[in-house]
């Protein structure tokens, strides 16, 4: 007696259709991955009037998904914008110490957005700031390896020689941590100016890097995350960056289809404005910059660059052969 043979098994019909319900949630910009599972088991969530308490269900657009009974906002396209972190602010949601958080102190008119990566609290600079989770995971996987490049002022008179081991790989406390990019600046007074690169993301890497070869850091500046500058922004500033520079820079597919856009919380006095958050036609209208400082974003500043604020040293008026102030050139010495 022959056996017949077992059809063959289509898996594709035996994967559940739609995405992973933390999935959706991200990407409507409700919370991470990670929050939504937490706000999923206190039993914050509901799908077709059913509270469900476990992340494992794929769901579709026909399903009804409603949170803290609110029914989900519908997802917007992607976007990123870059926001000057100043120090003393805590990059989290909430702070169990009660420190203030950059959510704090951000723009009112902003919608509900995650941080790409984590600043400490004494460090300063370019922070992504995203409302779309798919993008805010990418860019954080070890494999995505963007370079990240800081201005690093330590205390002491350092030689070239003496980064060799962070450009080797260093293991502090059975911790490995990537070769650095080190590049040794200037000397000013009793501090030095350092540029340093890496391509990952521990706690606290820079200083505790500095300090297993005997230099403590007194300030870190982030400038740059990627290809996306911190250019000529202010600490607490937030720059939105074009959407055709982010698409092309993720290889995201563009979203043609015009969405209702989210209500944004009433501005509270104080609070500064994001600048440049309208549309690309918007932004297109607006002057571009000299030739060799084009920004990542798109979007640009007029006026005098804060060199202060970077660690530059500032410049005075040009003066003539006699020494006397020129007048012509004083206004815009950079002329």
């Amino acid at each position: 007696m022959t056996q017949k043979p077992t059809p063959p098994t289509n898996k594709a019909s035996e994967t559940p259709e739609g995405d992973r319900i933390a999935k959706v949630l991200s990407r409507a910009g409700v919370a991470s991955r990670r929050e939504a599972e937490r706000m999923i088991a206190a039993g914050r969530i509901m799908v077709n009037g059913k509270v469900i308490d476990s992340p494992a269900l794929n769901v579709t657009k026909q399903d009804r998904i409603v949170v803290d009974n609110q029914p989900l906002p519908e997802a917007e396209d992607a976007r990123m914008w870059l926001y000057y972190k100043p120090i003393g602010l805590v990059t989290t949601n909430r702070d169990e110490k009660g420190r203030t958080t950059i959510f704090d102190e951000l723009p009112e008119e902003l919608p509900r957005v995650m941080t790409v990566g984590r600043l400490d609290l004494n460090s300063e600079g370019l922070l992504l700031l995203t409302n779309d989770g798919g993008i805010k995971r990418k860019l954080e996987l070890p494999e995505t390896g963007w370079l990240r490049r800081y201005r690093v002022r330590i205390n002491g008179r350092p030689r070239d020689a003496d980064f060799e081991p962070l450009r080797k790989g260093l293991v502090i406390e059975g911790e490995k941590f990537q070769p650095m990019i080190v590049t040794l600046d200037r000397q000013q007074g009793a501090n030095a100016w350092i540029t340093v690169g890496l391509r990952e993301g521990k706690n606290r890497e820079i200083r505790r890097a500095m300090e297993d070869i005997g230099f403590a850091v007194n300030r870190l500046l982030r400038i740059s995350y990627g290809p996306f500058q911190l250019g000529e922004l202010k600490p607490g500033e937030v720059e939105e960056v074009r959407r055709r520079v982010l698409h092309d820079q993720l290889g995201l597919e563009r979203e043609d289809t015009a969405k209702p856009k989210r209500p944004t919380r009433a501005r509270k006095p104080g609070k500064p404005h994001a600048r440049n958050l309208g549309s690309d036609s918007d932004r297109a209208r607006q002057p571009t910059q000299a030739k060799g400082n084009a920004r990542t974003s798109g979007t640009f500043k007029s006026g005098a660059s804060s060199e202060k604020s970077r660690g530059k040293p500032t410049r005075g008026p040009a003066r003539s052969q006699n020494g006397q102030p020129n007048r012509k050139n004083s206004k815009n010495p950079r002329r």
